[in-house]
């Protein structure tokens, strides 16, 4: 076995049980593990430099394919369940030994980093992947060492090794299908296989940060985070997928602090990770110039993303392999993000929703009890057309709007989330990003940049004197007026034709919320549970 780079650990790949492995390729700079990937046959070189990656049949995350080792040191805490889906520690070894012994004698590339910019919580991790442009993506996505002792020195905490052509047998290995996503808390460590999504590496150093960080107090969030004049006017938004919450977030009058994933401690909020993930397809220019502009620099990854082989020019526009074309990039690539990722506390926390059923209000403030039932909810929607089967509007509930990353009970992320809340007085606010005058098919998608000037009339104190109207639904405070909004967009039922057809539709979404919610009952206080739609 054979070392190569300038900064190889002295914690060898032979302490993770690798032992006969062909060349490991230590901590490559960025353009060397570009030449390992054209070399590699692993992508291609657009023009003005990004690398143009495919990832086979899988396009997104295998959520049916991810499972929790049941193992003594996490399995109290853990919240068993269709998400964290239980996997015997005798299918696990069995399973790691096969990826062993498939790392003979094949090349490997090791990337040794930190997820957490706190260094008050920062966690060393090893990432050893089989493609060259996955250990790239790594690179861009986790927070850089850049002194060469440290790299000879680390000593990672938690490791993920990824293999994405090795191929699970289901019979044999007990896992759903060739791919599997396999978590070890007790061994602090992420078997990868059958998949060549990227984003798996990324969410599976996510879920570890979501099981150790509020075992020191600190609140884990699947958030995207920016500041304006100065490190304590920070601004929160949560959100699914779709959202907006990256498209938010990168505001050219505020400072990114991060586009996903954050943790808030005693101290304010630190970003987890060291670059950024961003969903592509159609990206406006005009809309969204800072994400834009990343699609065009050396160093990011284009996934998924269809390019003219002749000119290497990529059309954003083309989704024909999937929606979900998406750019890695570091953090560095945004002209206006804080290069060390930590900033006060919130002064203002968005949650993001894109209501498809065209009910909820485009802003409403939330008292705290609202928020907790909110944040428990995660609520969004899945429109026509973006799954297969999926005809009409369909709710789409993710607890703590991150549901397939968080390993704990819900009540855990709610409670610290709650105490955040009330210790640093921020406001909560509600932003329906989705659909108004109808549903989707009826009415149409509320304006970004009336969402823009309502969240900055949030952000600016704007309406801290603005009388609320309480909306007789979910209970909600909207305010009567906005800047350079109609006013008559800001309560849903009078963007509607048919008031009658309005309270119908509204009626159903009220009873999906309460049947979802149910799950949570014992979990929260009486305020809570009142703090409900009607």
């Amino acid at each position: 076995m054979q070392n190569f780079g300038a900064f190889v650990s002295q914690f060898g790949v032979e302490n993770h049980g690798i032992n006969n492995a062909e060349t490991v390729y230590w901590n490559l700079t960025t353009s060397m593990l570009y030449e390992q990937a054209i070399r590699r046959h692993e992508g291609a070189i657009a023009h003005l430099g990004p690398l143009v990656v495919q990832t086979g049949s899988h396009t997104g995350r295998s959520p049916n394919d991810k499972y929790v080792v049941q193992e003594p040191s996490s399995e109290g805490d853990i919240w068993w369940g269709k998400v964290n889906r239980p996997f015997s520690q005798e299918n696990f070894d069995y399973l790691y030994r096969k990826m062993l012994a498939y790392t003979q004698n094949r090349d490997m590339f090791v990337f040794d980093g930190f997820v957490g910019a706190d260094p008050k919580y920062r966690m060393p991790v090893r990432i050893i992947t089989e493609y060259a442009w996955h250990n790239l993506f790594a690179r861009n996505m986790f927070i850089r060492e850049f002194d060469p002792e440290k790299l000879r020195t680390h000593e990672p905490q938690f490791t993920v090794i990824d293999m994405p052509r090795l191929k699970a047998e289901p019979t044999l290995d007990g896992t759903n299908s060739q791919t599997f996503i396999l978590i070890d808390f007790g061994r602090r460590l992420v078997l990868i296989g059958g998949t060549e999504y990227a984003g798996e590496i990324k969410k599976s150093i996510f879920s570890a940060m979501n099981y150790y960080m509020p075992k020191q107090g600190v609140m884990s969030m699947h958030c995207s985070a920016n500041f304006g004049a100065d490190r304590n006017d920070v601004a929160l938004f949560f959100g699914l997928s779709g959202t907006g919450k990256t498209t938010l977030s990168s505001d050219p009058s505020r400072t990114l602090i991060g586009d996903d994933e954050h943790g808030w401690s005693d101290d304010g909020v630190f970003n987890y990770e060291g670059g950024c993930y961003a969903k592509v397809i159609k990206l406006d220019p005009k809309g969204e110039p800072e994400i834009f502009e990343t699609t065009r620099r050396f160093g990011t990854i284009l996934e998924n993303v269809i390019m003219d082989s002749s000119t290497r020019r990529v059309d954003l526009n083309d989704g024909s392999l999937t929606e979900n074309t998406r750019s890695s990039y570091p953090i560095s690539h945004v002209s206006n993000a804080v290069r060390d990722g930590v900033a006060g506390h919130p002064n203002n926390i968005f949650f993001l929703t894109a209501d498809a059923f065209g009910v909820l209000p485009p802003i409403a403030r939330l008292s705290n009890a609202q928020a907790m039932y909110h944040f428990l909810s995660g609520y969004t929607a899945k429109v026509a057309g973006t799954e297969r089967g999926i005809t009409e509007p369909v709710p789409n509930f993710s607890t703590c709007f991150g549901a397939p990353f968080m390993p704990l009970r819900p009540g855990v992320y709610a409670k610290l989330l709650g105490d955040k809340i009330e210790k640093s007085g921020a406001k909560v606010w509600l932003i329906n990003t989705g659909w108004t005058g109808g549903p989707h098919g009826v009415g149409s998608r509320m304006k970004l940049a009336y969402t823009r000037r309502m969240i900055h009339a949030a952000l600016d104190g704007e309406l801290d004197n603005v009388r609320m109207v309480e909306e007789p639904h979910f209970g909600l405070m909207v305010p009567e007026c906005v800047p350079d909004v109609p006013d008559e967009i800001l309560m849903a039922r009078n963007t509607w034709a048919d008031k009658d057809a309005y309270d119908a539709q509204a009626t159903r979404l009220v009873g999906m919320f309460k049947e979802n919610f149910k799950q949570f009952e014992e979990l929260v206080s009486d305020d809570v549970k009142a703090a409900g739609p009607r």
